[in-house]
């Protein structure tokens, strides 16, 4: 270990910064955020610094460096960019026995600064030794993904009620098992919906009565790729006991989840393995009540033709504490990925999302003379089936047979295939369409050939003799 790892308190400590440029403001605004009283040498400040001392935020020392400047301080830095200065600063300060960092010269750092995650009064410190910066922030990165904003809040009012929990458990056991219990059940989730008297009423309530409940995050995880999970939803997967998910969740997202955690298969597969709703609503519920953090993830959005809204319903009917993670809709992600744009002024003013599954009959004439109109773009999840049905309804009511449209199959995967047509052939283009399958109707698709980017439509343009398979390995390589 070539540094040893320290959190020093600074607050109302004289820090001296010799420098007044960008490097310097950098390390300022970090010394003004633990409260540090900063003292700077410097011929003159940068805008940022002068409104800070026009503020009395900091003191403008003097102009020239002196030795007896050092004196007095708790730390140095020397940050100008005068690589002689630097040194002079660093030397006196080891005379002194005080400890520097010289910015962006290790070899006359006494200390360094890490990369910092900040969920005060919670704070992570990556440090790679000044070996590897851009590794350390990459890591501080990835931290920060999986490192939940209310974690400050649970430290906060774990603090305050330190005392408290010590008098009514006497053990070390029992203070670990309670804190451990709250800090992944209902007084976690509380927190996180932003709801702190709540919080600390949980809190009281299971020190009281030991009482022990669950929750339910419904999380939407998107279209498939899952770089577009959200940094939400990734903290909830990996934190959960218990994830409920259906067939349109891809293996790729699947393999994000916490490795001890439970999966639970909830979906429908033609002709396979069908959890009924009712059964799905039950299960969520038991769960919860058994005290385990529950994930409902779902594919896409979940309030998007979803049956989100259902679910919730039925835990908000049981008690069952609950919250929401929006997803990236396919008709968002795969016309994305496709290169088609929902809306564009000088082709479509609106978009529609409906679903094809249900008779096609069960829209009444208003209806349809609404879906049919031009210059918007329909968005139709679970058509395929009844794509000849669609069409001629939508013909019927006065949509062009030549109105451009695609099936957008596996969007945002990479078996992602778009097939481009017209509304009049669009059955035989859903016909051949794997699924899970998108429809679009609108002038926007003839777009597709221009602003296609991802997958086999990118590399077929200029390739046209390669087969789907080669493709694929050619994107993946």
């Amino acid at each position: 270990m070539n540094y040893f790892p320290v959190f020093a308190d600074l607050t109302n400590r004289p820090v001296l910064v010799v420098g007044g440029g960008e490097i310097a403001a950098r390390k300022i605004h970090l010394l003004l955020k633990a409260n540090a009283q900063v003292r700077i040498v410097a011929q003159k400040l940068n805008p940022s610094l002068t409104a800070l001392w026009q503020q009395n935020r900091l003191i403008w020392l003097a102009k020239e460096f002196n030795a007896e400047q050092v004196r007095s301080v708790f730390l140095v830095i020397a940050a100008t960019n005068d690589a002689q200065l630097n040194r002079r600063v660093f030397l006196v300060a080891e005379q002194q026995q005080k400890l520097i960092n010289t910015v962006d010269d290790q070899a006359y750092c006494s200390f360094i600064f890490p990369s910092i995650i900040d969920r005060n009064p919670i704070q992570i410190a990556v440090s790679s030794g000044g070996a590897a910066p851009v590794l350390a922030r990459l890591l501080r990165e990835k931290l920060e993904s999986l490192l939940p904003q209310h974690l400050g809040a649970m430290a906060e009012i774990s603090g305050k009620w330190r005392a408290a929990v010590k008098e009514k458990l006497t053990t070390v056991t029992e203070r670990r098992r309670f804190w451990e219990r709250l800090f992944n059940g209902r007084f976690a989730q509380l927190l996180k919906n932003h709801s702190p008297a709540l919080a600390e009423q949980e809190l009281a309530q299971q020190l009281e009565q030991d009482y022990q409940g669950g929750s339910v995050s419904l999380v939407g995880a998107g279209p498939g790729d899952p770089g577009l999970l959200t940094l939400k939803g990734l903290q909830e997967i990996q934190q959960a006991d218990i994830v409920l998910y259906d067939a349109l969740v891809s293996d790729e997202i699947l393999e994000l989840v916490r490795r001890d955690a439970e999966l639970v298969f909830v979906g429908k597969r033609a002709g396979g393995h069908c959890v009924s709703q009712d059964q799905t609503n039950q299960l969520l519920v038991d769960y919860a009540k058994q005290g385990k953090r529950v994930v409902r993830l779902k594919g896409g959005d979940p309030f998007v033709f979803g049956r989100g809204g259902e679910e919730l319903e039925i835990l908000a009917e049981n008690q069952v504490p609950f919250s929401v993670v929006p997803g990236i809709t396919a008709a968002i992600g795969a016309t994305a990925y496709a290169g088609i744009p929902l809306t564009h002024r000088d082709y479509a003013q609106s978009a529609v999302f409906v679903t094809g599954h249900r008779k096609a009959d069960a829209a009444d004439e208003t209806e349809w003379r609404s879906l049919a109109q031009s210059r918007q773009t329909l968005v139709i999840y679970m058509g395929t089936i009844k794509a000849s049905e669609i069409a001629r309804r939508l013909q019927q009511y006065g949509r062009a047979p030549s109105t451009p449209v695609a099936v957008v199959s596996q969007g945002t995967q990479l078996t992602q295939k778009t097939q481009i047509g017209t509304l009049e052939n669009l059955a035989q283009l859903a016909a051949q369409a794997p699924t899970p399958a998108l429809i679009v109707v609108g002038e926007v698709v003839a777009l597709h050939d221009k602003l296609a980017w991802f997958g086999e439509d990118k590399f077929a343009k200029k390739q046209p003799h390669f087969t789907v398979d080669s493709l694929r390995i050619a994107k993946v390589a």
